[in-house]
């Protein structure tokens, strides 16, 4: 079902794509502990949709909750069975959980969750995009529809490169960003960092957030492991940005591929800080030969994006359901961090090969 009704395959489901949806839905960390994915079943006793759940514990101002994560939201045959759809939202979001969101809620999922009461959290649901060489930027772009593009990789690459060179330092345009440019006003320090090292920082930067996760260090560990297998997406790159004494004011995380659009898993920054991390970024992926960035926006970081020459498309919708109003209060006010690793961009069934 989900070969065919996501992917849009007609080809049997390979073996690698039933392994990792058994693994990531049934032994994921949190699986099993009353809050469950549900499929539904027609008048034939076949199963005609499903519904995944990951559990993601929360905080709220030391309260301990837990999060119900809704993806793959599917049936197989809407035409024949139309209210299949919403008889399994419906039994997902009755279930125990303090609080369910999605981040990939299509034009259909957006329409059962509003019926049902939920809310769509408009701040959280953009991409946002950085052009850093534009024709290799739009190359990208088109080589997903038209694989042979990839062969001019090396004349955009030479061609960008002349362009950024006109590009004076310290200027922003729409169409680049200045070859060797260093952005930050101040002396920031980029450095590579692994994965748990990464996971140590987000405690720290997401202190400052009313609703946040509180998770396990080995739930990070699986997270930020599953979210490195994806080769399409190139290297997943650590780093972190400190102050000249040292202190760290934010962290990135993103796919490095060179000549291709990077996507960006996460961004951190301290308040006040969003702007030179963004401007770190940026001249990171720069640094590393990507044309592009595209990553989810957190309402923290949108005014700094202003200013940045960065593009906001609608590609999926952040929506919310909680019984508890305290909790829709605070994440309709832009108050929670989601998104992200707090949500579902790290799967391998976004941007991950199965062969």
């Amino acid at each position: 079902m989900f070969q065919r009704v996501l992917r849009k395959k007609s080809s049997p489901a390979p073996a690698s794509l039933t392994d990792y949806m058994r693994r990531f839905y049934l032994d994921a960390p949190g699986c099993g502990e009353g809050i469950n994915s549900l499929v539904h079943v027609d008048d034939a006793s076949s199963v005609s949709g499903f519904v995944g759940a990951h559990v993601l514990p929360m905080t709220f101002n030391g309260r301990k909750l837990r999060a119900a994560i809704c993806g793959s939201l599917m049936v197989a045959n809407p035409e024949t069975d139309p209210m299949a759809g919403a008889r399994l939202l419906k039994a997902f979001l009755d279930g125990p959980q303090d609080l369910s969101f999605s981040e990939t809620a299509n034009d259909v999922a957006t329409q059962l969750w509003t019926r049902l009461r939920g809310s769509v959290l408009s701040q959280y649901s953009l991409d946002w995009v950085r052009v850093i060489r534009p024709l290799g930027f739009a190359a990208s772009l088109a080589s997903s529809r038209i694989g042979m593009l990839r062969m001019f990789s090396p004349l955009t690459a030479v061609v960008d490169g002349l362009h950024n060179r006109r590009i004076k330092p310290g200027t922003r345009k729409w169409s680049g960003v200045a070859a060797g440019q260093q952005s930050p006003p101040l002396p920031l320090q980029v450095s590579q960092i692994g994965s748990m090292e990464f996971a140590r920082l987000l405690e720290p930067l997401t202190g400052h957030f009313a609703l946040r996760p509180d998770w396990e260090a080995s739930a990070l560990d699986w997270i930020l492991a599953d979210a490195g297998q994806k080769p399409d997406l190139g290297e997943l790159v650590f780093a972190s940005v400190a102050s000249p004494s040292g202190s760290v004011v934010g962290a990135f995380a993103y796919y490095a591929k060179p000549g291709g659009i990077g996507r960006v898993l996460q961004l951190l920054a301290r308040p006040g800080q969003a702007g030179h991390v963004i401007d770190c970024l940026v001249d990171h992926a720069a640094a590393r030969g990507v044309c592009g960035l595209r990553g989810r926006t957190q309402p923290v970081l949108m005014e700094a994006m202003l200013s940045k020459r960065i593009a906001f498309v609608p590609v999926a919708s952040t929506v919310v359901h909680s019984r508890d109003e305290e909790l829709l209060k605070v994440m309709t006010g832009s108050q929670a961090f989601l998104n992200g690793i707090a949500g579902e961009q790290w799967s391998r069934l976004i941007g991950g090969r199965f062969a």
